[in-house]
């Protein structure tokens, strides 16, 4: 077996005794048992990779419905200080790694650059005043980018990702900084990003990635993986324009829906904050998972319980 991820975390690891004993019992039942436990542990390891942008979301919902509108201090300037404040606890109860630490600080300053220049642009504004921003861009944003990246980091760990067919790593660098550029180019000329969707399914359409949700890993497609998470990433969005964090143009007689069009956009940021993601985790071959964790025919692979998130 790998080494588990929650032995990192001592919140988590003193709960494996607990886990293991309910793995035995419902793999004691059948396949229905075994599909009904990695069911269980896939949504407590998806959860646990969601914490802080869940977290985030939770405190845009939040003081949107009952932060004070007298407050000294401004609501914009709460989420920033209230951001740091759990990036810091995590960190100091090791529920989250230096490593991933560092993925989240990339992805904020890659994030507030682009937020400076798309408000800039008109592309969305920020509605409410504040002290602690950059132009006007509170800098609480930059950690919405950083919860993408948070999440990213973790659920690469937790589920021990392997691939097959991944392309090497100096194309997807340069076609995320392509993508990174058009965001910033479209306003100046054409929009290339159907040159850009079609340059990511030629270089990742071969590619596969393999996820360990218990003993044995199972595979997806890796593009089918960036529309899964792209798509969350826009329900996110939605609550964030719900909660007034920002909002759109189109928006400003009152709230709707994000359009769904916005999708191809948190797709192709997808593809930049994997590629980010990808120069601290180096995609591994399925070929060096350990023999007993191989995917194969007729059942289970060797290997005994651990912990939901290991």
């Amino acid at each position: 077996m790998t080494h588990p991820a929650a032995s990192d975390w001592p919140l988590i690891a003193g709960l494996q005794q607990w886990e293991a004993r309910l793995a035995g019992k419902l793999a004691g039942r059948g396949r229905f048992g075994v599909a009904l436990y990695e069911f269980l542990r896939f949504g407590a390891k998806q959860a646990w990779a969601c914490l802080f942008g869940g977290l985030m979301c939770a405190l845009l919902l939040g003081t949107h419905w009952w932060y004070p509108k007298d407050a000294l201090l401004a609501r914009y300037d709460f989420l920033t200080l209230a951001a740091l404040g759990i990036q810091a606890a995590l960190l100091l109860l090791r529920m989250e790694t230096w490593a991933e630490a560092k993925v989240i600080l990339m992805f904020h300053a890659v994030g507030t650059v682009m937020e400076i220049f798309k408000t800039s642009a008109g592309s969305w504004i920020y509605p409410e005043a504040n002290l602690l921003r950059i132009g006007g861009v509170p800098l609480f944003t930059g950690f919405m980018y950083a919860a993408v990246g948070s999440y990213l980091a973790r659920v690469w760990r937790l589920f021990d990702f392997r691939f097959r067919a991944h392309p090497p790593l100096a194309a997807t660098l340069a076609l995320s900084a392509l993508i990174y550029a058009n965001f910033f180019a479209h306003h100046f000329i054409a929009d290339f990003r159907l040159l850009l969707f079609a340059m990511t399914a030629l270089l990742f359409g071969r590619a596969w990635v393999y996820f360990r949700i218990w003993r044995e890993y199972r595979r997806m497609p890796l593009l089918l993986g960036f529309v899964l998470v792209a798509l969350f990433i826009w329900f996110a969005e939605n609550i964030g324009t719900f909660a007034n964090a920002w909002r759109y143009p189109n928006q400003s007689g009152g709230w709707e829906m994000v359009s769904i069009a916005k999708l191809g956009s948190w797709f192709l940021l997808m593809i930049i904050s994997y590629v980010m993601v990808s120069v601290v985790n180096r995609p591994e071959d399925i070929s060096a998972a350990p023999v007993a964790e191989m995917p194969r025919e007729g059942g289970e692979s060797g290997g005994s319980g651990a912990s939901l998130i290991s």
